[in-house]
């Protein structure tokens, strides 16, 4: 009787396959972001990637592994069996071929595309939403949706031009957070700032030269109110437009020598100050609510 971790192993083929199995030879391709958008298929890897996309039904098509990894790594392929998924041993030359680490730790699991309809996003009503608007750098773009995520955003936005969020190496970047939060691509980031204040959202931009100062729009309260934060690439910020279209032009201050914050530390700082507001007892959204309950 198979253990757990091999529940699934596929009797048609004897031994684990090689990087010349079609099936490996099918998932290696999404490598490509062609190939990506074609099937609308993506490679997670790693067992934090693997164990979040497990938990986010419908996600995971199959489950590669190396035996070992399989074995160290049990609970995620049982997981995996009861969804009655495949999991497919692996040797170490296709779980390489699989992979785009230098040290792979043996899984890699072929998930569904996850995006979500801006306005099925917004129906929702997050109070908090990042929008990444033409960002082209994947490690730059997953730590950010990372940063989202750990805020409490609802909903992260590529809007624009921007890169892949199924790139393995935003995947990677997003430690996992990639499955937790509305992923929404949409071509038009002014039509995103329009839809974004529809739902109620006010929408600010982030720039070093912006009229508001962070600190300023915290003091005052104007944090409290659901947000959307507009974040351009590092080397070129937003877009004239998406600035001009937002509610407000904000800069992080600066209160020693450094010139700038990457866009990373830029993100964190003011989703933090965002998630900090919306979370205060006091303040105008909570006095609001204290206005409905009576």
């Amino acid at each position: 009787m198979p253990s757990p971790s091999r529940g699934r192993r596929l009797d048609a083929i004897s031994g684990p396959f090689t990087p010349r199995t079609p099936r490996v030879v099918a998932a290696r391709r999404l490598h490509r972001r062609r190939d990506r958008d074609n099937t609308g298929r993506f490679l997670a890897e790693g067992p934090q990637a693997v164990r979040e996309a497990l938990a986010r039904a419908g996600t995971v098509v199959e489950l590669f592994g190396t035996p070992a990894a399989l074995d160290r790594y049990a609970e995620l392929a049982a997981a995996a069996a009861r969804a009655d998924l495949p999991v497919s041993e692996v040797t170490d030359e296709a779980l390489a071929a699989l992979t785009e680490t230098v040290a792979p730790q043996g899984l890699v699991a072929v998930c569904r595309h996850l995006d979500v309809p801006l306005e099925q996003a917004l129906a929702r009503g997050p109070r908090l939403v990042a929008v990444l608007a033409e960002i082209r750098d994947p490690g730059n773009a997953g730590t950010v949706l990372r940063t989202a995520d750990a805020a409490g955003a609802g909903a992260v936005i590529f809007a624009g031009d921007a890169v892949d969020p199924y790139n393995g190496k935003c995947v990677r970047a997003s430690a996992g957070s990639l499955f937790h939060v509305d992923v929404v691509r949409a071509a038009d980031p002014v039509a995103v700032v329009d839809a974004l204040r529809a739902a109620g959202l006010t929408v600010l931009a982030t720039t070093g030269y912006g009229d508001s100062d962070l600190d300023d729009l915290a003091d005052a309260g104007r944090l409290a109110d659901p947000t959307a934060w507009l974040f351009g690439s590092e080397a070129h910020g937003l877009p004239e437009d998406l600035t001009a279209a937002a509610d407000a032009r904000v800069r992080v201050p600066l209160h020693g020598r450094a010139e700038s914050l990457n866009l990373a530390a830029a993100a964190a700082v003011c989703l933090y100050a965002s998630a900090r507001a919306l979370r205060r007892p006091t303040g105008r959204a909570g006095d609001r609510a204290g206005e409905s309950a009576g």
